[in-house]
């Protein structure tokens, strides 16, 4: 089959209309023009991709769904009818336009994967139900490609390496691509219990050869940050960065860190919080240098500041402690991530403190442990949080090495 979507010659205003043309690669009698209740400005309009240049952006993302449902709609059509009038093909995909929220078809894997998440959507929190949304989309993006739909039972090794490849087309991380793959397989394990079967036990996913980077601040630049001076109106960032760094919580917890959640454990004062994200109910001793900063403030937490204020305060008070080492970050940049080379401070967030607590004990505090403060469920998920340059192993090993040798000589 033979598609392609092009824009009127004339325009109605600032936007142009949207046509639709197909033919059977069977019959090329039957060519189809036809005239969708669909509008773009030219300048927005992707003539090689045949879609809107940014199919991530509020505004043409539902056109994008919509043109990837046409295609899918004809392709069904040519090899059901080959022979189908222009006139009847046009009243089924204009249809398709005018529907508010398209169905998904009975059988297919995105029909199964929405009732997954319509399981898991008072179970699971918020961000976490908003990424496997992404993922859905992903797929629906992915069907568009294929020009079908996807059934359960279609899905194998052959597949994945067609999700692949299309991911890189798309140029989509290779986590991006991955941790995809693996909720297909989730979606698939989730098949299996409603006693469908699959190809989910042959199906493996290929390892990504890309080490994944993750940005802590060393003991060395913590020291910096609390030894360094700030603005009155930085303090309360610069204790709270401290404080995370300690913790090893998230902002959704750390920021709610109050005086009714202390408690004391054989004379140790700890804070005792339900983690917003897991639900998980942590004891959490309190390092020292956290009890010091609480002795500042009346020994309380600091005031609760915005997110947004936060990180971007952060940010300022890292640059005042010279937390300047060249990095190589990605960021996105319109709908893109790309690769930069930033100072550290540039690139600072609020969860640097939840990876650095994560980094700097880790080998030091048996990892049971520092899993138990930081709520993970497995080592797996925790070891992600692990920078794997730690410079501080590094010169402990050339130690032992310069040791050896000399005892050795």
């Amino acid at each position: 089959m033979i598609f392609s979507f092009y824009l009127s010659r004339k325009s109605s205003g600032s936007e142009c209309q949207i046509y639709f043309s197909f033919t059977s690669c069977s019959s090329q009698k039957a060519n189809h023009n036809i005239r969708l209740p669909l509008f773009i400005s030219r300048g927005d309009w992707d003539d090689e991709k045949q879609r809107p240049l940014n199919i991530y952006g509020k505004k043409y993302k539902k056109l994008n769904h919509i043109l990837n449902l046409i295609k899918i709609k004809a392709t069904e059509l040519i090899e059901e009818k080959p022979e189908v009038s222009t006139k009847t093909a046009s009243a089924i995909l204009r249809k398709i336009c005018l529907e508010e929220t398209p169905q998904f078809a009975e059988g297919t894997f995105l029909s199964l994967m929405n009732d997954y998440l319509e399981l898991k959507k008072n179970s699971v929190c918020l961000s976490t139900y908003r990424r496997y949304q992404v993922f859905m989309r992903l797929m629906e993006k992915f069907e568009g490609f294929l020009c079908k739909c996807i059934y359960t039972e279609e899905i194998d090794n052959h597949f994945i390496k067609q999700f692949y490849e299309f991911g890189r087309k798309e140029q989509y991380t290779e986590s991006t691509i991955q941790r995809s793959a693996e909720f297909i397989k989730t979606i698939l394990n989730f098949a299996e219990l409603k006693g469908i079967r699959t190809h989910v036990r042959q199906i493996t996913i290929p390892k990504s050869k890309v080490q994944r980077k993750v940005m802590t601040l060393d003991e060395k630049e913590i020291n910096k940050i609390r030894q360094s001076r700030v603005p009155k109106k930085l303090q309360q960032a610069k204790d709270w960065l401290v404080i995370s760094c300690y913790t090893g919580q998230r902002i959704s917890d750390f920021m709610k860190f109050s005086n009714t959640q202390l408690t004391n454990i054989d004379g140790k004062k700890c804070i005792s919080f339900v983690q917003q994200k897991t639900g998980k109910e942590i004891v959490l001793p309190l390092h020292p240098i956290v009890l010091k900063i609480m002795a500042r403030y009346g020994n309380t937490f600091p005031q609760p500041l915005d997110p947004y204020i936060y990180n971007e305060q952060i940010k300022k008070v890292a640059a005042l402690a010279r937390i300047n080492t060249p990095v190589k970050i990605r960021k996105r940049i319109g709908f893109r991530c790309k690769e930069l080379d930033m100072e550290k401070w540039q690139n600072i967030t609020s969860h640097i403190g939840r990876r650095s607590f994560a980094s700097n004990f880790y080998g030091k505090i048996p990892t049971p442990l520092l899993m138990q403060a930081t709520g993970h469920s497995t080592e797996q998920m925790f070891l992600n949080y692990i920078n794997p340059v730690n410079h501080a192993r590094v010169i402990s090993l050339g130690n032992y090495f310069e040791k050896i040798y000399a005892e050795g000589a």
